[in-house]
């Protein structure tokens, strides 16, 4: 299998997590996905009073400059151990 297709089976099965991971958990996951998908942030940060959106600007935002490749083989060695962490 090439990194992509690893890339997109593993984001699919990371959403049959039987439990929730942590809110951090997520948000490591969500920057490097947000990193693998799109590249470097484009859009500004979030105002004061949305705080779900400006964590998640700023998980995304510290993987700034990481290669689509290297945010993808991240990602996917962080969903194995969640997989595994949590089960499937």
């Amino acid at each position: 299998m090439s990194l992509k297709a690893d890339f997109e089976k593993i984001a699919e099965d990371v959403k049959k997590l039987k439990k929730r991971p942590t809110d951090q958990e997520l948000l490591d996951l969500y920057g490097l996905y947000k990193q693998s998908v799109v590249g470097d942030i484009n859009v500004g940060e979030m105002g004061l009073t949305d705080l779900k959106g400006k964590a998640k600007w700023k998980a995304w935002n510290s993987r700034k400059g990481m290669s689509t490749d290297d945010a993808m083989s991240a990602y996917i060695a962080l969903a194995k151990e969640y997989i595994s962490k949590y089960g499937m």
